[in-house]
């Protein structure tokens, strides 16, 4: 597996983004190693909080979230998937799977970090990911915060939004990330914001992982993944710890997504379930002190 590396100096003095690196070298998968990058701030005998992004982001996706979680005593870990962020970045398509992804945050942050009685939190394929590492590790869990994300199996039929965002993560001859977190927030993003969402990919060589992406979600029952996420809904569906869901009012791909958790998963009855007012898909630029409270009220809630 042939991977790139971003250059330190792309990440240079990124606005709100102070926070010290943390590397770790897991299996590629293929005979090799990668080097996984995340984020470990707070006190380290703080509540650990696992707070994984979506596509096309990185860590810096909470760099708002992460200063008001340890403030309210929380220790959070922060990682970037492979392929985004200070991570490494395989050059190939054929690279990533929705397995190997679910491995490489499995050693890089689970095994290697040792994570116990913590609290989950993702959206957009964080949750994908994120919930699955959930599902195979329920004992290292305490409780679940979801919004904007899913668990996927290919059964439905997925959302216009969806299938024109698949096309053009395959089609179209540029892919502007930062450019595309703007377009999927309100909030509207300085250009040193929207210049620090692009930092990890110099060049479109550097995008591979995050154009397949879309590609990988489930929209078939054969897919790959599909016997892999039933199997994890089958421990969501005797799940009683605490599951809160805090979708977006305004996101076009996820919108409605949690009907199906608060109706399958048994933690998630008298949790106290909350919409992110104004806020679009990527709800931590438009939402960040509310998404905050909720997860600080979930661990103060026990």
């Amino acid at each position: 597996m042939h991977t790139l590396r971003t250059p330190d100096e792309r990440f240079a003095d990124l606005p709100d983004y102070p926070f010290a690196p943390n590397y770790v070298d897991v299996d590629d998968q293929d005979g090799g190693s990668l080097r996984v990058h995340y984020l470990d701030e707070g006190p380290a005998d703080g509540p650990v909080v696992l707070a994984m992004h979506g596509e096309p982001s990185w860590s810096y996706l909470y760099r708002k979230i992460i200063p008001l979680l340890v403030a309210g005593g929380a220790r959070v870990i922060a990682p970037d998937l492979v392929g985004f962020g200070k991570s490494d970045k395989p050059t190939e398509k054929s690279d990533y799977t929705y397995e190997r992804h679910v491995a490489w945050m499995q050693a890089a942050i689970i095994d290697h970090l040792d994570l116990t009685d913590a609290t989950f939190f993702g959206q957009d394929w964080g949750g994908l990911v994120g919930l699955r590492l959930v599902a195979e590790n329920p004992d290292r869990f305490a409780r679940v915060v979801i919004g904007n994300t899913g668990l996927p199996t290919g059964e439905g039929s997925p959302s216009q939004a969806f299938l024109d965002w698949q096309k053009f993560s395959q089609e179209s001859p540029v892919f502007p990330i930062g450019q595309i977190l703007n377009g999927a927030t309100i909030t509207e993003l300085t250009d040193a914001e929207i210049a620090a969402y692009d930092a990890p990919f110099p060049d479109e060589t550097y995008k591979e992982g995050a154009r397949i992406f879309p590609s990988l979600v489930p929209t078939s029952t054969d897919d790959p993944a599909a016997d892999a996420n039933r199997a994890a809904w089958e421990v969501f569906r005797a799940w009683t710890k605490p599951f809160v869901c805090c979708f977006s009012d305004s996101d076009p791909i996820t919108g409605g997504g949690d009907k199906i958790f608060l109706k399958l998963v048994p933690g998630t009855e008298g949790q106290p379930h909350t919409t992110i007012t104004n806020a679009h898909h990527f709800f931590q630029e438009d939402g960040a002190p509310q998404i905050a409270e909720v997860i600080l009220d979930a661990i103060a809630r026990g």
